[in-house]
């Protein structure tokens, strides 16, 4: 364990994603002066950094040597932390002789700073130079993000994000719950007698949302979970009969059904989608190595993916989307070489590329930390490289995809991203929607997380409660908490 004991509170979060990320085969804990003495028992045999700071700048101590840095801002202190922060990743980089793709970035979205830049009428170059200067991104890094906020400006400019609006619909079932997931999740199998008061609940809320927002123009609907594909035909064809009655799809750009499990898919099922107008859906392998799908507990295998996909294309979707993680237990270079060969031949319409992120809520971390020893084991089950990041990239541009967004996670192997790839014409709204921020979009559903996006960039949340039993129980609750921050 790596403790690095905080003379003050508010750079807790920085100071934590910096370090990690610099010492991924370390479990970090912060410490400051109202949680040290409390916590400082359990902590064993341990790598220790000290930082102090104060108004004139900060001193890092390890090792029985001290880093300082004096801060010259004068007497504002608005670039303090920005200071800090660089000060902090370059004494780590000496410390540990390696840089981060994406510098000194925490806590932003790396396309929101291009967005904010090209707002400005920055150049390209401009541009480059500050991702590069201020945050030490490293140049690929760098273009990645402009190329993304230049496609999505492009995009939405085309929507009017401030008039209209987004439904998400969550659907909390699996077949089984993935080693890596950290989503509200149930298994269908011992939920499946409360689907239908869950699809009588989801109604009321569309009902009271569809009066709210009447008159307004309704963008993209996206059915997620969970896995949707978990409802029965008849369930499936209930909950989006329910959508088009409830709501004016005039206008809707993108339909999106989060198919996910190929476990859960059936011709019937496929049918149900394309006949109620759904427009995209996604049909997730993770890995195309099986061995990998054993591990994780992913009970869908690469043969039931592929024909799950044929299949969807046999009915008649022309916008399908794939799903990939990069460093799960286990997999190199070659394994993610196979998975993008496997990929291709299915010639995919978008394919999501993610870094795996290892959530405290998830099996995955206990799975490790069971597998950790002295040897360093969670470096070697969790291999995520610049190599596997170019072997995907690689393989969408050949494919005929171009990345078109882009989003960081706490705790992502190796420091790096989740970027979405697509042909033109396929690109997801709602996913640069939801990431970009910059609409309204409302959530129903157990766990699901409903933003409200004020015209001078403020966001306000209401989120509803997790367990299905509970969302039932206390569906008026739900609503009213909706009413609540929708009633100015």
């Amino acid at each position: 364990m790596l403790v690095v004991e905080l003379n003050k509170g508010n750079f807790e979060y920085d100071v934590n994603a910096l370090v990690r990320a610099f010492y991924p085969g370390q479990q970090v804990r912060v410490l400051t002066p109202d949680s040290r003495n409390g916590r400082m028992a359990d902590v064993k045999e341990s790598i220790r950094m000290e930082i102090r700071l104060d108004e004139n700048g900060a001193v890092l101590a390890v090792d029985g040597r001290e880093y300082a840095w004096q801060w010259e801002g004068g007497a504002a202190k608005e670039g303090f932390k920005d200071g800090f922060k660089q000060f902090l990743y370059c004494t780590l980089c000496q410390l540990t002789q390696k840089t981060l793709p994406w510098g000194n970035l925490t806590g932003i979205r790396p396309t929101k700073i291009a967005f904010s830049l090209l707002e400005e009428g920055k150049s390209r170059e401009e541009m480059i130079e500050y991702y590069r200067k201020r945050h030490y991104v490293s140049m690929e890094k760098a273009q990645l993000s402009i190329d993304i906020a230049e496609r999505e400006r492009e995009l939405l400019s085309k929507v009017d994000c401030m008039g209209g609006f987004s439904l998400y619909i969550g659907i909390p079932f699996c077949p089984t719950t993935c080693l890596y997931c950290s989503f509200t999740s149930f298994p269908i199998s011992s939920y499946r007698r409360k689907v239908d008061s869950y699809l009588d609940c989801l109604i009321r809320e569309m009902e009271y949302v569809s009066e709210v927002f009447a008159g307004r123009t309704l963008d993209s609907v996206y059915i997620g979970g969970g896995t949707p594909t978990t409802l029965e035909p008849e369930q499936l064809d209930r909950l989006i009969s329910n959508l088009r009655r409830l709501f004016d799809f005039t206008y809707v750009k993108e339909f999106t059904v989060e198919a996910g499990r190929a476990d859960s898919i059936t011709e019937e099922k496929l049918r149900v989608m394309y006949r109620q107008g759904v427009t995209r859906i996604s049909v997730n392998p993770q890995t195309m190595k099986q061995e990998t799908l054993d591990i994780i507990g992913r009970r869908a295998s690469v043969e039931q993916v592929e024909k799950a996909y044929k299949l969807a294309r046999d009915v008649g979707f022309d916008n399908i989307n794939m799903d990939l993680i990069l460093g799960l237990p286990g997999e190199v270079e070659k394994d993610v070489q196979y998975t993008m060969d496997r990929a291709a031949a299915l010639a995919p319409d978008s394919l999501t590329v993610h870094s795996l992120a290892i959530k405290r809520a998830s099996k995955l971390n206990q799975w490790i930390q069971e597998r950790d020893d002295a040897a360093g084991g969670r470096i070697a089950l969790l291999h995520n490289t610049d190599e596997t990041m170019r072997i995907a990239a690689e393989g969408a541009a050949k494919m005929g995809l171009v990345p078109y967004y882009l989003y960081r996670q706490k705790n992502m192997s190796g420091n790096f991203e989740n970027v979405g790839y697509a042909r033109e014409g396929k690109f997801g709204l709602y996913n640069i929607l939801i990431m970009e921020e910059v609409q309204t979009i409302v959530a129903l559903g157990a766990g699901a997380i409903t933003k409200r996006v004020y015209p001078d960039g403020r966001i306000e949340r209401c989120e509803n409660v997790k367990e299905v039993a509970q969302y039932i129980e206390r569906i008026g609750e739900m609503i009213e908490r909706k009413r609540v921050l929708f009633s100015d």
